[in-house]
């Protein structure tokens, strides 16, 4: 019996996976605009054509977060990449055949259903966190995990960055063909590189839990399923404080997901700027947010989980008050990144949140947290164009009250955590 790979080796397997994969948030972003122009779509059509790669991205990670638990993560990884090719093949191949003058309304349905298929690379994030989690021990998972996350985040910016340009030099088919190919290539990186922890290695081959566990554990692995995926779902679930923890990841990384997607239509409808400036503006944005989230890890470490998700509230409040007012552009890039401090900020530390408030179910309020937190992604683009189809222009402004309302909510709820520990901390009557 044989069992390979390092940690390392693990971890750059994963990261790739998940940046490939994550990309699919920026896939309707940066075209949205020449879409809506060439088809004849309403704001509210457009709203839900940029979010619904987050559809698929976000849902689906709650099974095969858990799926994990059983199998490790390389084969969920490759069926998420897998479905995701077949989404942006089918994508290429229809502007390839019909763009532009075959751009009707009625392919709208199928654009739709291509997207979610594309947005299933978004779901890698939860089994590539199972994954790497058990190829590290517990004193080095920290680190590892916010190199996954911080360079996997990253994906969005960039490829909202690069779109337009590709664009401008390739055209819509080619652009489409040209992110086909990479995504083939990520995940044939992945196969060949991207490996489960040594105790699903040696189940794979044949062993017993017991004799996989002894394998595993003279390699130096120290993490193991303690729970079938059914009950670690199900404990999580009955546990309140997920719910708050899904509420607060709802309003920080679903929002993170829906402006990236939102704010390539806001730049060039709303300030008229072009779509290369645009793009550039927006991977301002995604990319602050992704390494503000890497450097907010250690402040969280300080602070306590608690502490670090209301002070980051507030300033992501702070920023969607000054969205939802500004009529400069200055102002609102200054804004987004207020926004991008106090949304990366938050997403650290909620994570960290996890084991704490659920350390009866880690994997499973992670499924819970990661999969129905991304979800934000894909509900809120729709609300956003709510505003510009009642108020035209100005509504493109008006449309971030909704982050404001939002950010209160997760405020009150994270109160709701920090008062729930102090009630504990005081001395019961007698």
């Amino acid at each position: 019996m044989q069992i390979k790979g390092t940690p390392q080796q693990g971890l750059i397997g994963a990261t790739v996976a998940f940046f490939i994969g994550f990309a699919a948030v920026s896939l309707f972003g940066p075209t949205a605009k020449k879409l809506q122009d060439i088809m004849g779509l309403t704001p509210t059509m457009v709203g839900f054509l940029v979010a619904v790669p987050s559809l698929s991205g976000s849902l689906l990670r709650i099974p095969f977060a858990a799926w994990v638990d059983t199998t490790g993560g390389r084969k969920p990884i490759l069926i998420l990449l897998a479905a995701s090719i077949v989404g942006m093949a089918g994508l290429t191949a229809l502007m390839f055949l019909l763009y532009p003058d075959g751009m009707t309304t009625g392919l709208y349905p199928l654009l739709l259903v291509l997207g979610m298929l594309s947005g299933c690379g978004i779901a890698t994030f939860s089994p590539g966190i199972g994954q790497v989690s058990y190829w590290f021990p517990q004193r080095r998972q920290g680190a590892a995990l916010a190199a996954y996350a911080g360079v996997g985040n990253l994906a969005p910016g960039i490829f909202s960055l690069l779109l337009p340009v590709a664009l401008t030099a390739l055209g819509l088919p080619g652009s489409y063909l040209v992110w086909l190919l990479l995504l083939s290539a990520g995940a044939v990186v992945y196969f060949f590189i991207g490996r489960n922890a040594w105790y699903f290695q040696a189940r794979g081959q044949g062993a017993d839990p017991a004799q996989a566990r002894s394998l595993a554990q003279a390699q130096g692995q120290e993490l193991f399923p303690a729970r079938s995926t059914r009950e670690s779902l199900i404990v999580s679930a009955r546990i309140w404080k997920t719910w708050l923890l899904v509420a607060i990841y709802f309003t920080t990384f679903g929002g993170f997901i829906a402006m990236t997607s939102w704010l390539p239509t806001y730049w060039t409808a709303f300030f008229g700027v072009s779509a290369v400036a645009a793009g550039l503006y927006t991977a301002l944005y995604s990319i602050s947010t992704s390494v503000f989230r890497v450097l907010s890890g250690s402040v969280a470490d300080r602070l306590g989980g608690e502490k670090t998700v209301r002070l980051a509230l507030i300033v992501m409040l702070a920023g969607a008050g000054l969205m939802s007012v500004s009529h400069a552009l200055a102002l609102s890039i200054a804004a987004t990144l207020i926004m991008a401090l106090g949304m990366g900020a938050a997403n650290a530390a909620v994570f960290k949140l996890v084991a704490k408030e659920a350390p009866q179910a880690v994997g499973g309020a992670s499924g819970w947290v990661g999969g129905l937190g991304a979800f934000g992604g894909f509900a809120l683009p729709p609300i956003l164009s709510v505003f510009v189809r009642l108020q035209g222009q100005v509504g493109y402004a008006t449309g971030f009250l909704t982050y404001v309302v939002i950010a209160l909510v997760a405020l009150a709820l994270a109160l709701v955590l920090s008062r729930s520990h102090t009630r504990a901390a005081l001395p019961q009557p007698m």
